[in-house]
């Protein structure tokens, strides 16, 4: 860690002079170190981050930043591999086994549980992140194949304080119920807007021979191309919408004021 503290935001100072007040001082005079991170992280499994939702996704997105991440006892790792790559933004290492997924080094070695570990074969996307700007399934990909790549997860997509227009409108359109599959399912719709600005195809493109790029999504192309995310409280129309709205930056009317 460098020996000049980083200094917290707004955002952060809230965060912590609410749920550690105890920790406010030593944190503003230091910085923070990995056993703040950790307090968070147990925090967070509690349930008690609700009310400071840009608070916590922010000290999470830089948590694995904080120092160098501790190696298992090498008993515990068999044909351990150093995997060297960025993880929303933040340059890391991490000795893992040659076996392990990206999904159990995310939430297992970094302490980034906002990827979630739903069916584990690759069939519901609740664990989808975006991996050099694709978004791939976690719990399907090895740590070891994420060398010298960057990583971004749902901890890493709101900037400088302000979400990410993705999440806004999932906000806004309640495109979440139980919150389970959000992070994947918001992962995949912003990796979901490269594809369409690039103009790649889908199941239910018309013509394959007409490629076009900027294209603009219908209900159909979002359900088709979203279908690999499953939603068990139902809320896709909810999704689409919130979809189209961060694509197109207009306003789309919520599914509510429609009936």
């Amino acid at each position: 860690m460098s020996d000049k503290p980083n200094p917290l935001t707004k955002e952060e100072q809230k965060l912590f002079g609410d749920l550690m007040p105890e920790e406010l001082d030593e944190i503003i005079q230091t910085g923070l170190n990995r056993r703040h991170f950790m307090k968070l992280v147990g925090l967070a499994s509690a349930g008690l981050l609700a009310g400071h939702l840009i608070g916590a996704e922010q000290v999470l997105a830089r948590g694995v930043a904080l120092g160098e991440i501790e190696d298992l006892p090498a008993a515990a790792i068999e044909n351990g591999v150093q995997v060297s790559f960025k993880v929303n933004t933040a340059p890391t290492k991490v000795m893992v086994d040659s076996r392990m997924t990206l999904l159990d080094t995310l939430r297992e070695r970094l302490g980034l549980t906002g990827s979630k570990k739903g069916c584990d074969h690759g069939q519901c996307g609740a664990c989808t992140v975006i991996v050099n700007g694709n978004r791939v399934l976690s719990c399907l990909t090895l740590a070891a194949t994420c060398q010298g790549k960057s990583v971004i997860t749902i901890e890493g997509l709101a900037k400088d304080q302000v979400l990410n227009p993705m999440q806004e409108a999932f906000l806004k359109h309640d495109g979440f119920q139980c919150g389970f599959c959000t992070s994947g399912q918001i992962c995949s719709a912003v990796a979901l807007m490269k594809e369409a600005k690039e103009g790649q195809a889908s199941y239910v493109t018309a013509n394959l021979r007409q490629t076009q790029t900027s294209l603009m999504l219908n209900n159909e192309e979002i359900a088709e191309r979203m279908s690999g995310n499953i939603c068990r409280c139902g809320a896709y129309p909810n999704i689409v919408a919130a979809i189209k709205e961060a694509q197109t930056g207009k306003n789309v009317e919520q599914n509510w004021l429609t009936i």
